[in-house]
């Protein structure tokens, strides 16, 4: 394996090959990992939207773990935050909002899950920021409140189901003429469809790393676009495939969920690793730029607790902005 990426990243046109054969079969597997995740929540007898954040999510950030815990051992703690907080704008402003825009009616919340799973994401995001506004660093002990402070958030979703406080949401969202698969059917299909999301996932980084070193773009544009782009191609890819199946729910919970993961458990673990050091100018332009989206999509969720295609359309114009404006504050070269 290691030879096949050494020999992408000496071969430009060969990274452009792979690049595409592994958005292909992303698709797929992100098609089957939608189909498994349904049949998940129909069997564990949950709300799809908490299977979403819980389960889809912490799947589809196993790519985005990988890269900034590798990056803080490696001492490159500007792909390892930047990639985190990265792939929270990439969520929130080209996953959510592809999944609005292909949906072919909106996507409707449950109330609940939304009201409680927003506050504990607005909160950890001003923690977080205040850990590195004052020293530029996330430091092993912050990193470690981050994790707990996720666990404990775990703890409450879980106690809130065993409450039966969600048993209602979960009956509602019976699908009449859903065929449900057998339990270890579903369990070994969601294992095989993760399995290839991550695969692909790994040779997408490579590829488009290689492409972006190519034409001389510097690491903190990598971090913060590319990479930040690359790992959250799961994201991207399930929330399209839930979107187009007309099972939004999972796509939202998906989004959410892997908004918390990426602060709490890719930060947090990633600095429990390695004190994550990063520069001024960085950290006073990707935070303000996760709050104004994160903001601007919990606002829309709110009302009247749908995603249309309205909403969607917002969300990526938002990140088209952010985008422009990294340039603008990162020039190349």
């Amino acid at each position: 394996m290691q030879a096949v990426h050494a020999f992408i990243e000496g071969n430009i046109v060969a990274a452009w090959v792979v690049l595409f054969a592994a958005f292909a079969v992303l698709a797929k597997c992100a098609d089957l990992f939608v189909t498994a995740s349904v049949s998940l929540a129909f069997k564990l007898r949950v709300p799809k939207l908490v299977v979403g954040i819980i389960l889809v999510s912490l799947a589809t950030t196993a790519p985005e773990l990988s890269v900034s815990l590798l990056s803080a051992l490696q001492g490159k703690p500007e792909m390892a935050l930047g990639n985190a907080i990265g792939s929270v704008i990439c969520d929130d402003g080209l996953a959510l909002a592809l999944a609005g825009l292909f949906s072919a009616a909106p996507i409707m919340i449950l109330p609940a899950v939304f009201r409680s799973s927003a506050i504990f994401l607005i909160a950890i995001d001003i923690i977080a920021f205040l850990f590195v506004v004052f020293d530029n660093t996330l430091n092993r002990l912050e990193g470690a409140v981050l994790v707990t402070l996720f666990i404990g958030y775990l703890v409450f979703l879980y106690r809130q189901g065993r409450s039966g406080a969600l048993k209602e949401a979960t009956d509602a969202e019976r699908i009449e003429g859903f065929v449900e698969s057998a339990l270890p059917k579903a369990i070994m299909l969601f294992v095989a469809s993760l399995a290839g999301i991550i695969f692909a996932s790994e040779f997408i980084i490579t590829s488009a790393t290689t492409i972006a070193l190519f034409f001389a773009v510097p690491e903190s544009i990598i971090a913060l676009t590319l990479v930040a782009l690359g790992t959250s191609i799961p994201e991207v890819a399930t929330c399209v495939a839930a979107a187009r199946k007309r099972e939004g729910a999972i796509a939202v919970g998906n989004i959410l969920g892997a908004d918390i993961m990426n602060v709490c458990w890719v930060a947090g673990a990633s600095a429990m690793a390695n004190d994550l050091v990063l520069g001024r100018r960085e950290i006073l332009f990707m935070f303000p730029a996760m709050f104004i989206i994160v903001g601007a999509m919990l606002i829309m969720l709110r009302a009247g607790y749908s995603l249309t295609r309205t909403k969607g359309l917002v969300l990526f114009g938002l990140y088209i902005l952010y985008l422009i404006s990294f340039f603008i504050v990162f020039p190349p070269g």
